[in-house]
C-alpha cells in the first residue's frame, strides 16, 4: 500500500485583462489648500465627490475606482465617454468653485489613456501600464484642463466648441519611452494653435539665486523649441522634468515653459506650492503669461533673470 502524501497542485488563475479608458485626476496645489484651511478644504472635496465627479462618471457609464486624498481614478468602457466626462467634470468644477473664495477653489488635472488594464475584481481596483500612463499625462495637464494621449486623440472627435492642442512630447516618470500628449481646450478661449509668426533667434538665459545666495542658472535654445514644438517642465523630479531645480521650495512639476504666438517665452504655474512670479508679481495657475527680456522670474524662493541673447 503506497502511503506516500502527495503535493497538491495549486492553480493560479491568470488576472484578468481588457483594454479601457482611463481617467485620472489630482488636485494642483493640494498641500496649500491643506495648510491654508484643511477642514475646509476636505469638506469641499467630498462635496466636489458628491455632486460633480461621482454623477457624472456614473451617468456616461463609467466607474468610479477609488478616491484617495486629492486623487481619482475611473474607468470607461470608450475612449469617448472617458473624454466626454472628463469636460463635463471641468465645466461643472468651474461652476463649483464660483461659490468659493479665490483662494480655496478646487482646480483639478485630469489624464485621459486607452489602454491594458489588468483588473482586480475582488479589490475593485485596476493596475497596468495603462493606469500608469493616465497618471502620467494628468501631471502634464494645467490647473483645471484635460490631457489625452495620442491614441485618445486619434478615436476621440471633439465636439465643435472643443479642440485638441499639441502638448508636444515629455519624459515621464518610469516610462522609457517619450509620451506625446494633446491638451483639450475650448475653442472660445483657444481656437487654434498657430507657427509663432514672428522667427526668434538665439538663446534664453536664465541666471539666478535663491534668498541664501545660492546660485542657479540653466538656457534653453529657441530654435530647437521652436522645431519640436514642445514645451519644457521646470521643477524639483528629474523623472518628470526638462529643466531641473533642487531647491525645497520648487514643486515636483512648478512651472510650464512655452514660446507664444509671436516667438516670445511665455511660463505658466502648474499650480505650485510656493507660487511662480514675473517681477514679484504672483501669476494665477494654469494661466500663461509673457516673459519679457530682462524679467525677473520667480520659482518658489528661486529669483532668475530673464534673457533673449
Amino acid at each position: 500500500m503506497d502511503l506516500s502524501v502527495k503535493p497538491e497542485r495549486s492553480f493560479m488563475t491568470a488576472p484578468q485583462r481588457r483594454l479601457s479608458a482611463i481617467l485620472h485626476a489630482d488636485l494642483a496645489g493640494f498641500v496649500r489648500l491643506v495648510e491654508g484651511e484643511e477642514d475646509l478644504t476636505f469638506r469641499h472635496l467630498q462635496s466636489a465627490r458628491s455632486e460633480v465627479w461621482r454623477p457624472v462618471i456614473e451617468s456616461a457609464g463609467g466607474s468610479l475606482i477609488h478616491s484617495v486624498g486629492d486623487s481619482m481614478l475611473a474607468e470607461f468602457a470608450s475612449a469617448l465617454d472617458a473624454v466626454t466626462a472628463a469636460i463635463d467634470i471641468q465645466e461643472r468644477m468651474t461652476r463649483f468653485n464660483e461659490d468659493l473664495a479665490k483662494e480655496q477653489r478646487l482646480m483639478f488635472r485630469i489624464g485621459v489613456h486607452l489602454g491594458e488594464i489588468i483588473v482586480d475584481e475582488e479589490g475593485h481596483d485596476i493596475f497596468g501600464d495603462g493606469v500608469n500612463l493616465a497618471e502620467r499625462i494628468q501631471v502634464m495637464a494645467e490647473p483645471g484642463g484635460i490631457a489625452v494621449s495620442r491614441v485618445v486623440r486619434d478615436v476621440v472627435e471633439l465636439a465643435a466648441n472643443y479642440a485638441y492642442v499639441d502638448g508636444g512630447q515629455h519624459r515621464a516618470k518610469h516610462v522609457s519611452r517619450l509620451v506625446q500628449i494633446y491638451r483639450v481646450r475650448a475653442v472660445e478661449s483657444d481656437p487654434t494653435q498657430t507657427s509663432p509668426s514672428v522667427t526668434l533667434r538665439g538663446t534664453l538665459r536664465f541666471r539666478g539665486a535663491d534668498h541664501a545666495g545660492h546660485k542657479f542658472a540653466f538656457d534653453l535654445e529657441v530654435d530647437q523649441l521652436m522645431e519640436r514644438q514642445e514645451s519644457v517642465v521646470i521643477g524639483r523630479d528629474p523623472d518628470q522634468c526638462d529643466v531641473v531645480l533642487l531647491h525645497a521650495t520648487v514643486s515636483r512639476c512648478h512651472a510650464r515653459l512655452s514660446l507664444a504666438d509671436d516667438g516670445k517665452a511665455k511660463i505658466e504655474d502648474l499650480g505650485s506650492t510656493n507660487g511662480t512670479s514675473i517681477d514679484g508679481v504672483v501669476i494665477k495657475p494654469g494661466a500663461a503669461q509673457p516673459l519679457e527680456s530682462d524679467a525677473r522670474l520667480g520659482i518658489g524662493d528661486i529669483e532668475l533673470v530673464v534673457r533673449y541673447e
